[in-house]
């Protein structure tokens, strides 16, 4: 078998090359990076200064013994040996660091296949006149992390073989300045954007070949393009491997195998052969014409039945690998079609679900606002209601004021007729007030003056006779006729008491006459002539205060 991939013994390894078998896993390659100690020395780091082609500007610093590959110091990333021989160089392709910045990870977690697939699809597409972005990365395949944090690549449409001959890659690393902003420290691996507009058809027109089956043979081994020639050919590294290199024009014809020509073997193939390989082929190349001597030791007679058969042989096997190739290239056809429509259907239900969530939103929103409105006509109606009940009664008072205005206007009439009365009056009044004006100015005004001074000075001799009067009834007479009154009362009241007493109790009173027993008794003959005294004193008080001056 061609190639640097040997076969192996388990037939679902031989299958599918690229997934390993159900229930099992590839045994590790050495033990985890942050456990051992970096067995680059400056010596090593020289040596790979002038193998790998350093820039003088990149900064690359001998790790120490306490030092971890998980764990770089400040401003350092973590460089294995193993991504050198995978095809790493400095400066960093952009690529590479774009990939690096959408899955979050540092370049120290990448084993070396996939930084052999990274840097040989880079070389690739750098030489088809493309450039490897995310997405494309991503329909070609995807980056998957092991329990430890390495990262490797798997592809479910692309047969690309890799291996890494080196057995204790974990402990050859050593750092490098952090010039572009990477993670330094391991992270977790995020999964690449989801190329929904670039397809099969898009990935063979980036590469410029013609179908499937070109474009499995262009990747199926990725070593190829990590070479130090193919490097600098595309522009990865700063110096060829050999002394006369040269920058090498970009391949603008589509390179295609020519049917029925197998691939040339390379370098490494020619070492890796046994003996028997050798002997082998050296058998196929016998001559078998029927004309070779047959005393030559060196040509081996064949029958010709024999040769027919071994021809029939070759062209069924012929027939059955060129079938094999056709149902791989329809199997891929129809995975490539099932995976376009599985993304499709995965982007379709996303759009979906986000419409119906953005829909529920929505309608939640419109529920909330058909309250607020439901809420607000409410509040409306009961608004609208109310102006009603007070339309009603405005229009009650409206009425009333109507009817009240027609009374207002009827009484206004009739004031006004009253008024035109009074005014007529009230001229006829002016008229006589004018007259007795007139009549008034004629009189003197001495004789009406010495008049009033005769009837002012008569009316103050007139009030101080009555007011001596006044005081002099009260002093004398009205003071001693209240005496009496006050006695004869008290007699009055006595005697009634003696009487009801005798009525009650039927016991005569000794030293009482009988006229004073008796209910028609007058205690004396004057009073009369006391009740005409008090009246006549009472009436000329009364007089006293109305004193009329003429």
């Amino acid at each position: 078998m061609s190639g640097d991939h040997f076969p192996s013994r388990d037939s679902a390894v031989r299958e599918n090359p690229v997934v390993p078998p159900v229930g099992r896993r590839r045994p590790d390659k050495g033990a985890r990076a942050d456990d051992l100690a970096s067995t680059v020395t400056s010596d090593s780091l020289i040596i790979f200064r002038k193998k790998f082609h350093f820039p003088n500007d990149v900064v690359a610093v001998a790790p120490k013994r306490s030092d971890r590959a998980g764990v770089p110091p400040p401003g350092y990333l973590t460089i294995c040996e193993t991504h050198l021989r995978s095809g790493l160089r400095f400066p960093l392709p952009a690529e590479l660091i774009e990939v690096l910045m959408h899955c979050g990870v540092s370049i120290s977690q990448f084993t070396y296949r996939g930084m052999s697939v990274m840097i040989g699809l880079i070389a690739l597409f750098r030489d088809r006149g493309a450039i490897l972005t995310p997405e494309r990365l991503s329909r070609m395949g995807r980056f998957t992390s092991d329990a430890q944090g390495r990262i490797t690549f798997r592809s479910k449409w692309l047969d690309m073989r890799t291996r890494d001959p080196a057995k204790s890659w974990a402990n050859a690393f050593f750092f490098v300045k952090n010039e572009w902003g990477l993670a330094e420290k391991q992270g977790k691996l995020r999964d690449l954007p989801v190329p929904l507009h670039v397809g099969e058809e898009d990935i063979k027109r980036f590469l410029k070949v013609p179908d499937v089956e070109h474009l499995l043979y262009d990747v199926r081994y990725m070593n190829k393009y990590t070479e130090e020639e193919f490097l600098f050919k595309v522009g990865m590294s700063v110096q060829a491997g050999r002394s006369d290199a040269r920058m090498l024009k970009l391949t603008s014809k589509i390179p295609e195998r020519p049917a029925g020509v197998p691939k040339a073997a390379t370098k490494r193939q020619t070492r890796g052969e046994d003996l028997q390989a050798s002997k082998k082929k050296k058998l196929e190349g016998v001559a078998t014409s029927k004309a070779a001597p047959v005393s030559s030791p060196s040509i081996i007679h064949i029958p010709e039945n024999v040769l027919s058969h071994q021809c029939i042989g070759r062209r069924k096997a012929g027939d059955l690998l060129s079938r094999r190739t056709e149902l791989e290239v329809e199997l891929t056809e129809a995975l490539n079609h099932w995976n376009d429509e599985f993304v499709r259907v995965k982007y379709l239900h996303g759009e979906f679900k986000r419409k119906y969530d953005l829909k529920a939103k929505e309608v939640k929103i419109l529920e909330e606002e058909l309250c607020g409105c439901r809420t607000e006509l409410a509040n409306m109606v009961h608004s609208a209601s109310l102006q009603n009940h007070q339309t009603d009664q405005l229009q009650i008072d409206l009425v009333e004021a109507q009817s009240m205005i027609a009374q207002l206007s009827k009484d206004q009439k009739s004031s006004a007729e009253k008024i035109a009365v009074l005014e007529a009056e009230n001229k006829r009044s002016q008229t006589l007030i004018a007259e007795k004006e007139a009549v008034l100015t004629s009189l003197e005004s001495s004789g009406v003056i010495e008049d009033f001074k005769k009837s002012i000075a008569f009316k103050i001799i007139i009030q101080d006779h009555v007011q001596e009067a006044r005081d002099h009834i009260y002093e004398v007479e009205v003071k001693a006729l209240e005496k009496q009154c006050v006695e004869e009362g008290f007699i009055r009241g006595f005697l009634k008491g003696i009487r009801l007493v005798q009525r009650k109790t039927g016991v005569e009173v000794e030293g009482l006459t009988p006229s004073q027993a008796s209910d028609d008794f007058s205690s004396d003959s004057d009073g009369d002539e006391i009740e005409s005294e008090l009246q006549r004193a009472f009436a000329l008080e009364a007089d006293d205060e109305i004193v009329e001056i003429e």
